[in-house]
């Protein structure tokens, strides 16, 4: 059982689902973000991670037996990447160490460890699908691989365990994260039915028939309590998706229809929503202010680059969860009902009309 769980990053999508499952399993639940967001049941800690004398002093008198690490900053190249995505895990656990209650520290990754960074993203030899845990790392330098090793460094010297989780694209709610389909597709869904423009598939050929899996923030948050309480799990690295797979060939029709659109007949060859979407940010604070919505700047409710990199990749992707099945965790979530959940959400909470 967790009794103290410090959740870091609380305020993106992956953070949030942690910090709400947490509350309601009874623990108590702080929340470190550079600008927390209020979360029922959360008591949030304001702090930079690249400033080491702030951050000790923002976490000091605080004892967490579990640290879900769900953060990183985007860079200008991957050398940046590395150093400052690198530091902040450092920093942080620098900060934890006097304290001395840390048992078990868990980080989020992603399938970037099979695909390669961004600036070499799905090219070069690549790994076999299904991606497989036990599938090395590749010849490139990521800062994924970073984040892990300092991880690693400090569980030797402070002896606690830790777990590594791989989402594929997670789908879940946070206004103002870099890597947001779910939120982007349903602007711009919003976007499409305000204008009349087709509800036309961004990306690849490959993507439209080919098998591929995505993450639902709340399937990722059950794993990674699963793995800071079960023994067998500790000091592993897990890929985490739904369970389904699923061609967006059949999906896309699945979110048109929620949204009452006819989805566009593909082509073959999509056009990117980045330049789809470049000018509608003065759309979007007209239907903001005309139905009242909570977030007026398209910036904070749609990652477009994102969502391309992601649905214009030019190969199949799809992730095997064997690992963990074997030891035990077994939940499911079907992507469609959680595209369905989010868009709920987003409109109960007034984020798209």
């Amino acid at each position: 059982m967790i009794r103290t769980a410090l959740v870091v990053g609380a305020s993106g999508i992956a953070g949030s689902a942690t910090a709400r499952l947490l509350v309601e399993e009874g623990a108590e639940v702080l929340g470190l973000a550079r600008n927390p967001q209020a979360q029922e049941g959360v008591t949030p800690i304001a702090a930079d991670l690249l400033d080491p004398a702030a951050l000790a002093k923002a976490v000091a008198g605080i004892r967490p037996d579990a640290v879900f690490i769900t953060t990183w900053a985007r860079q200008a190249n991957e050398a940046e990447n590395i150093r400052v995505n690198a530091a902040m895990v450092r920093n942080l656990l620098g900060a934890l160490r006097p304290a001395g209650s840390v048992r078990h520290v868990a980080l989020v990754t992603g399938l970037k460890h099979y695909l390669g960074p961004f600036e070499a993203y799905g090219k070069g030899t690549l790994p076999q699908t299904p991606f497989r845990e036990e599938q090395g790392r590749l010849d490139v330098a990521n800062f994924y691989y970073a984040q892990e090793d300092e991880v690693f460094a400090a569980a030797e010297q402070d002896g606690f365990s830790w777990s590594v989780h791989r989402p594929h694209t997670i789908i879940g709610q946070a206004v103002g994260n870099a890597m947001n389909m779910g939120t982007t597709l349903a602007a711009y869904a919003v976007l499409c039915r305000e204008t009349g423009r087709p509800f036309r598939f961004p990306g690849s050929a490959v993507q439209w028939n080919g098998l591929t899996d995505m993450t639902d923030a709340r399937m990722l948050a059950r794993q990674l309590l699963w793995a800071a309480t079960t023994p067998g799990a500790a000091n592993q690295a897990f890929n985490i998706v739904n369970g389904d797979v699923f061609r967006w060939s059949w999906m896309w029709g699945r979110i048109a229809e929620w949204f009452g659109l006819t989805p566009a007949p593909f082509d073959g060859e999509g056009l990117p929503l980045e330049v789809q979407m470049a000018d509608d940010a003065a759309t979007w604070r007209a239907i903001a202010e005309r139905e009242g919505l909570v977030e007026a700047d398209l910036g904070r409710i749609a990652s477009a680059w994102h969502t391309d990199a992601d649905l214009g990749r030019p190969i199949e992707v799809v992730t095997d969860m064997s690992k963990s099945r074997r030891l035990g965790f077994t939940a499911y979530q079907a992507t469609d009902d959680a595209f369905f959940d989010l868009f709920a959400r987003l409109r109960q909470d007034r984020l798209i009309p």
